[in-house]
């Protein structure tokens, strides 16, 4: 069924250079590795052939790049792939930019900070991020491993105390909806990029620099609390029960990072997946995203 899908969708294929990709995996993942991003960078090859894929990884081997994913400040990390992709050549034309999990908003705040200065993201897909934060870590992740129990403590009593937000990936999207103003003062990444404080101009003007922004929320996601951070959605502040969707939320209504406008230019999409996190299809993925977003022309 796999190769049905894919011949179907290569008859369509005209010639030319396809546009490069870049993915950013998410926390417990690695970049190459054949049961991880390896296997999906191998799909993408083989869809669209002769893409270009750049499979970030933050470290000297795909294990310093998992546990980078847990332990490297996240503001280092996104100053690092800045300077990767300002440097890679095959990206000079332009790219897309496919975020897993957390990777979402890591490659987000690559196109905020720094897309006056990297080739120009065209489309940014976000599969499953936490766009407003998490408030829970159920599972914590994919992995069933004392870290996951480590990380989750550490979130539930301190997830604002200076040294966690700097040694701990994971605290730096907490948010925590019962005490907004210590989140909004405190996290030194999420509320950075969402303009929760200070409005930076920049973060705006670069956002609103793509072609489109495709967020992905998966309907029945296990990992991810709440899921409606998917579409950037969150707790309305003050409690833990009733959730706001983004064009209900401050960040929408005063267009704090330029979402408003992207959604009234029609740039700004909203697509489901029925599976739990990161759960899709071949056939979806190559309906949903590739063919309209990825596709060579």
């Amino acid at each position: 069924m796999r190769l049905l899908f894919i011949f179907l969708y290569l008859i369509k294929v005209i010639s030319g250079t396809p546009t490069p990709i870049v993915l950013w995996h998410g926390m417990g993942d690695t970049c190459c590795l054949v049961i991880s991003l390896g296997t999906f960078k191998v799909f993408l090859e083989n869809v669209i052939p002769g893409v270009y894929v750049n499979s970030i990884r933050i470290g000297n081997s795909s294990i310093e790049d998992m546990e980078n994913g847990y332990f490297m400040n996240a503001n280092d990390q996104v100053q690092m792939v800045c300077k990767m992709l300002a440097e890679d050549p095959q990206l000079k034309g332009g790219f897309n930019a496919i975020g897993f999990s957390q990777g979402s908003q890591f490659l987000r705040a690559v196109v905020q900070r720094c897309g006056d200065r990297i080739p120009p993201v065209k489309n940014l897909i976000s599969l499953g991020g936490q766009h407003q934060g998490v408030y829970g870590l159920p599972r914590c992740g994919v992995l069933l491993h004392p870290t996951c129990d480590y990380v989750r403590q550490l979130l539930n009593y301190a997830a604002y105390d200076h040294w966690v937000q700097y040694s701990l990936v994971q605290a730096t999207y907490w948010h925590d909806p019962l005490d907004e103003e210590t989140y909004q003062h405190k996290s030194i990444f999420l509320s950075d990029i969402n303009n929760e404080v200070y409005i930076n101009q920049t973060y705006i003007d670069n956002l609103n620099k793509l072609e489109h922004f495709v967020l992905v929320k998966f309907n029945n996601d296990t990992i991810v609390q709440p899921r409606e951070t998917e579409w950037f959605g969150f707790y309305e502040p003050g409690q833990s029960k009733k959730l706001l969707t983004l064009q209900e939320s401050r960040i929408y209504l005063e267009d704090r990072i330029g979402l408003k406008k992207l959604d009234k230019d029609g740039k700004l999409i909203f697509l489901s997946a029925e599976g739990d996190h990161l759960r899709f299809s071949d056939k979806w993925f190559i309906k949903n995203i590739i063919t309209p977003y990825l596709n060579p022309v």
